[in-house]
């Protein structure tokens, strides 16, 4: 019994110790890359920090509300959560709160996309791409579309007659604009001790086109939902500290070269640093939960007002088909209210506590994924500034293993569409905090952009540019050193 008393007492100690830190000692003791693989680094248990959330793990686990969320947040965050699960409706409706469906659209609720609040996944024989969608864009056509996109104004020029998503949905009367064909080919990967898998390859095309052939040289990029965790602490981690790790030139010479993605800000009217989506064309939570309602509902929100969503000049049909702007609601079918409480929802959705910290094979696999150089994009932690109407998020040891820079992926993963600074080859650095739990919020999830990859080993499998070198050094590894990698990774 007394020794039970002194593990609890050691292990309080301990989580008291990390939390009771001075900014300065998370400078001096934590920051740093480790070089001790004999035991968990402080804090390392929380990777959000007092954020984190420590209970049960089920398939509700990316569900929960920061655990230091403010006590007069809570109610607004359970509020966020109902319009995040709404289904929308199409207009007109009676339901004047809950209309305003399309007139083309992805899908009906945010929820249907982001499953739990974890990732999509692409469609199955038979199935409608709910949480998958394509991105389009053509090259620039003429010197105002290349000034436009040398300011930073926009990210892409639009596909003349689709825009720049392919919605297959429509309301009555409307006709969806196509649907994804996806076909896979096998692609075999040896590693060094004999093994063998083999990967998916994906073919992507477009069947059923509602409003005609697109333009000749359109560009097509598939992407799945990703997880909803942890956004509103990547979206104050400090600029500088992201810059700092960009390398645009390789002046260290050690094949990497992550860069910034330049993004313009529509809630600053200005050019400032891209964070989220894939390619990292978005600047803040806020304006990538409101392209999202625009783009893939059909909503019209303070951002994008348009009552006719994404419907183009060449679909005047569609533009002229009800919307549900009301003046009670600012003429918007998801005015600022909503996406206030939506933005709240989304920067406090909680990160899970990892597990299996100082399991000896898990350490052992932590060693393999630094010596294999993975942390090189994947930076494993960041400490958050002081922000006074953020608490949740405000001096936060974080564990997010991402540098949010863009990074040459190399041909294998290219989708060949440039987006803002993002080449066709470059990829935003994907955080990893929670990968391990995705298949449990969903059995159907996959990973990387386009939900190629099965598992773990596949997204590494189909790493190529810049992680070239990772990957070959993974595959170097011995069967149970693989395998202790992996297993490091799924208890992220």
């Amino acid at each position: 019994m007394l020794q039970k008393h002194r593990q609890l007492l050691t292990a309080t100690i301990f989580v008291v110790a990390v939390f009771m830190m001075t900014n300065t000692d998370i400078d001096a003791e934590v920051l740093p890359l480790t070089k001790d693989f004999s035991k968990a680094e402080l804090g390392e248990k929380y990777p959000a920090g007092d954020a984190t959330y420590r209970k049960s793990i089920n398939k509700q686990i990316f569900t929960h509300p920061s655990a230091n969320i403010a006590h007069d947040k809570e109610l607004d965050f359970f509020v966020g959560f109902g319009f995040f699960r709404k289904i929308w409706v199409e207009p007109p409706s009676a339901t004047k709160a809950s209309d305003g469906l399309g007139p083309l659209y992805n899908s009906r609720s945010c929820q249907s996309c982001h499953v739990r609040d974890g990732r999509g996944h692409p469609p199955d024989d038979g199935d409608n791409a709910v949480s998958m969608f394509l991105r389009l864009s053509i090259p620039p056509q003429n010197d105002n579309d290349k000034k436009l996109l040398a300011e930073h104004k926009i990210n892409v020029i639009p596909e003349p007659t689709y825009g720049v998503q392919l919605q297959n949905a429509a309301t009555t009367g409307q006709q969806g604009e196509g649907r994804i064909h996806v076909e896979y080919s096998d692609v075999k990967v040896s590693f060094a001790d004999g093994e063998t898998v083999i990967l998916r390859k994906p073919t992507y095309s477009v069947k059923d086109l509602g409003y005609g052939k697109m333009h000749p040289d359109v560009m097509i990029s598939p992407r799945i939902a990703p997880p909803m965790i942890g956004l509103g602490l990547l979206e104050v981690i400090s600029e500088d500290d992201i810059l700092s790790l960009a390398d645009i030139d390789d002046k260290n010479s050690d094949g990497i070269s992550g860069k910034p993605n330049q993004v313009w800000s529509i809630a600053k009217q200005k050019v400032t640093l891209g964070r989220f989506g894939y390619k990292a064309g978005q600047p803040s939570v806020d304006e990538q939960n409101q392209d999202a309602a625009f783009g893939d509902i059909g909503l019209s929100t303070p951002f994008h007002p348009q009552g006719w969503g994404e419907c183009t000049k060449k679909q005047s049909i569609c533009r002229k088909a009800p919307d549900g702007g009301d003046p009670q609601y600012d003429n918007l079918e998801a005015p600022q209210q909503v996406t206030d409480l939506l933005l709240l929802y989304s920067r406090n959705l909680a990160v899970p506590m990892r597990r299996k910290v100082n399991n000896p094979d898990v350490l052992a696999g932590k060693k393999h994924f630094y010596d294999a150089g993975c942390v090189a994009c994947h930076q494993p932690k960041f400490k958050t500034p002081k922000i006074a109407d953020q608490i949740e998020q405000s001096e936060q040891l974080i564990w997010p293993y991402t540098d949010l820079l863009l990074h040459d992926m190399g041909e294998g993963l290219s989708d060949n569409r440039p987006e803002g600074d993002a080449t066709g080859r470059e990829w935003r650095t994907a955080p990893l905090w929670g990968v391990g739990l995705a298949t449990i919020v969903s059995k159907r999830a996959k990973f990387l952009h386009d939900g190629r990859a099965r598992n773990i080993q596949e997204a590494i499998l189909w790493h190529s540019g810049e992680a070239e070198g990772a990957k070959n050094r993974f595959m170097a590894l011995k069967k149970v050193q693989r395998e202790q990698l992996l297993m490091f990774v799924n208890t992220l």
